[in-house]
């Protein structure tokens, strides 16, 4: 079964909020954080680590 990695995500993040319940600035903190990281100059080095 292939599932698409968007659906993925939405899923393990809405079940993480729904059972975790963190804070409203931990959620933007940590969204932003991975937006900034995924334009800086270590985010090659971070996509050969995933693969």
């Amino acid at each position: 079964m292939e599932v698409p990695l968007w659906l993925a995500l939405l899923v393990v993040g809405y079940l993480g909020i729904k059972l975790f319940r963190p804070p409203a600035w931990l959620i933007a903190l940590l969204l932003l954080g991975g937006f900034l990281l995924a334009d800086s100059t270590i985010a090659p080095a971070i996509n050969d680590l995933m693969k």
